[in-house]
């Protein structure tokens, strides 16, 4: 992978990051990818492939695959 690939990943990985901190500031929340997307201006595509990478690596929120029905639901909680 190029330098300027990985810069534009971890931009992404930071711009979702950040958006997901304060959604959960209030608590749990159960929102689709889609609607993750056009929020944080991403594909959907690349919503699930950075939420599996969050999953494993974020410390301050807690990701999970909820269910999938017209699109796949993330169930995010802070740590």
């Amino acid at each position: 992978m190029s330098a300027t690939m990985e810069a534009s990943t971890d931009t992404k990985e930071g711009r979702l990051r950040t958006y997901l901190r304060q959604r959960v500031e209030d608590g749990e929340v159960y929102i689709k990818s889609k609607f993750i997307a056009d929020d944080v201006d991403l594909s959907p595509k690349e919503i699930g492939a950075l939420m599996v990478k969050l999953r494993d690596s974020a410390t301050d929120i807690e990701v999970e695959k909820w269910s999938y029905t017209s699109a796949t639901t993330w169930r995010v909680s802070p740590a």
